[in-house]
C-alpha cells in the first residue's frame, strides 16, 4: 500500500555506506570499472581478504545528526540507508550475524543514530536490505549464478528473515524497506518476505525490487527515467556521480543544473527521486557532493511548492524542449530551464486566474487567445533572468481542480 507521505515527499536521500568504502574502487592495485560497492564481486576478492577491510572502517567523522539536518536543509523528505548491501556486512549491531559494525574500529550503530536523527528533524526513515544477494553467506545469491550447489532457503530462513525482523523491531517504525536484486527468489519466497514484513509493521512500504511484482511501487533501473507518465507510482534511484559507494577515482560529478532538471522531469511524470550520497570510510561526505546538494536545496527553498505533493497529469500534447509541467489542484507550475523572454503554450483548457514567478511572487500577465486552428493559447512574458536561475518556475492559478490539456485538432 502506497502511503501518502511517500506520494507527497518526491525527493529523498539514499546513503550507501559500508566497508566497500575502504578499498574505494581499488584492490591489489587494480581499479574496478564498475560501481564501487560491487568490488568484492567484480574483482573476485576472497571472503577472508574482503573481511580485512572492516579493520580500516573508522567512521570517526560520521555524524548522523549533521547528515539528516543537511538532508532536510536540501529539501529531502525521506532517507534510505544501506543496512546490509550485497557484501553481506550489516551496518548495525545485528544479533543474527556477527559480521557487522561491532567488529570495526567504528563500533557504533549508524542505523540507530540515523533513526534518532530522522525522528528529531521530521524526516521519514527507511532502510535498504539486500534480501537475496549475499556474497559473504555461502548460500546467498550472487550475480551470474543460478543457485546450483546453494541452499538459498537456508540463507533466507537463517539470515535474511532474522535480520529483517531485527530492523523492523529494534528500529521501529521503519517507513520503507528498500529491497534489492531478488535474483532467483521464487514468487512464494517474495510473498513470504512481504507478508513477514507486514506482520511486524503493517504500514511499512516495500520497494519494487522485492521481486515478482509484489512491491508497493515501481523501482526503475538505476538512473533511468520513464519517457512518459506510466500510470502508477514509481521511484528513480540515482547517483550524484557514477558510483553508489565511495569511489576515490570518480570525480565526474553531475551538476546541480542537471540534477534539478532530472528532479523536475521525474516529478512531472509522477515519480519520486531518491538521490544518493556515498560517504568515505571515515563517514564524511565528499565536498563536491555537498555543494551540489546545497544548490538543489536553494532551488527547493523557494520553489518547493512546485515539487512536493504534486500530482501526475496527462502528457502535454506538444514536445517542448525548454521545460516541464508540475501540478497540484488549482495550480499549474511551468518550469522554464532556458533563458526565454516569453512562454507560449497551446491547448490548455483551464482558464488562468493569476500568474507569478514562484520564487518571489513577481506578477506576470497571461494573454489568452484562440488560434486560427481553434486551439486555446497562453502567452506569458518573463522578466530578465538576472539571478541566472537554473529553473524559473511560473505558477498559474487556474479554474478547476483537474488540469485539462486539449488534444491537437485535425
Amino acid at each position: 500500500m502506497i502511503q501518502q507521505w511517500w506520494k507527497d515527499a518526491k525527493f529523498g536521500m539514499f546513503i550507501h555506506w559500508g566497508i566497500y568504502s575502504v578499498p574505494a574502487g581499488e584492490y591489489a592495485g587494480v581499479k574496478t570499472d564498475n560501481i564501487a560497492e560491487w568490488i568484492m564481486h567484480d574483482l573476485r576478492i576472497p571472503i577472508a581478504e574482503y573481511e580485512k577491510f572492516a579493520a580500516s572502517f573508522t567512521g570517526e567523522h560520521f555524524d548522523a545528526d549533521k547528515i539528516v539536518r543537511f538532508a532536510k536543509e536540501c529539501g529531502m523528505k525521506y532517507l534510505v540507508f544501506t543496512a546490509k548491501h550485497h557484501d553481506g556486512f550489516a551496518m548495525y549491531h545485528s544479533k543474527a550475524d556477527a559480521y557487522n559494525t561491532s567488529i570495526t574500529p567504528y563500533k557504533r550503530d549508524p542505523v540507530r543514530e540515523l533513526k534518532n536523527a530522522c525522528e528529531k528533524y521530521g524526516i521519514d526513515f527507511g532502510l535498504y536490505y539486500s534480501q537475496a544477494q549475499d556474497w559473504h553467506d555461502p548460500d546467498g545469491c550472487e550475480d551470474g549464478e543460478n543457485g546450483e550447489g546453494k541452499d538459498f532457503e537456508k540463507y533466507f530462513k537463517n539470515k535474511c528473515l532474522p535480520q529483517v525482523k531485527e530492523l523492523l523491531t529494534d528500529y521501529a517504525p521503519v517507513k520503507l524497506l528498500w529491497f534489492d536484486t531478488p535474483m532467483y527468489m521464487t514468487a512464494e519466497q517474495s510473498k513470504e518476505l512481504k507478508d513477514f514484513v507486514l506482520s511486524i509493521q503493517p504500514d511499512c512500504m516495500i520497494s519494487g525490487r522485492i521481486g515478482n511484482g509484489l512491491g508497493d511501487y515501481v523501482t526503475t533501473g538505476d538512473n533511468f527515467i520513464p519517457l512518459l507518465p506510466i500510470g502508477y507510482s514509481f521511484e528513480v534511484p540515482a547517483t550524484t556521480n557514477h558510483s553508489w559507494g565511495y569511489n576515490k577515482f570518480d570525480s565526474d560529478w553531475i551538476s546541480a543544473k542537471k540534477i534539478i532538471r532530472r528532479l523536475v522531469k521525474i516529478v512531472a511524470r509522477g515519480g519520486n527521486y531518491l538521490l544518493n550520497v556515498g560517504p568515505r570510510p571515515d563517514g564524511s561526505i565528499p565536498a563536491e557532493c555537498t555543494e551540489i546538494l546545497k544548490e538543489i536545496g536553494s532551488f527547493l527553498k523557494y520553489n518547493g511548492d512546485s515539487i512536493y505533493a504534486t500530482v501526475s497529469i496527462p502528457p502535454y500534447p506538444y514536445d517542448i524542449d525548454w521545460g516541464y509541467f508540475t501540478y497540484k489542484p488549482g495550480k499549474l507550475f511551468i518550469h522554464v530551464f532556458e533563458d526565454l523572454d516569453r512562454v507560449y503554450l497551446l491547448n490548455i483548457h483551464n482558464k488562468p486566474l493569476k500568474a507569478y514567478l514562484l520564487k518571489d511572487k513577481t506578477p506576470l500577465k497571461v494573454k489568452e487567445r484562440c488560434t486560427c486552428e481553434g486551439d486555446s493559447s497562453w502567452l506569458i512574458k518573463l522578466p530578465q533572468n538576472r539571478d541566472k536561475d537554473i529553473d524559473r518556475v511560473i505558477c498559474v492559478e487556474v479554474e478547476g481542480a483537474e488540469l485539462e490539456f486539449e488534444p491537437i485538432k485535425r
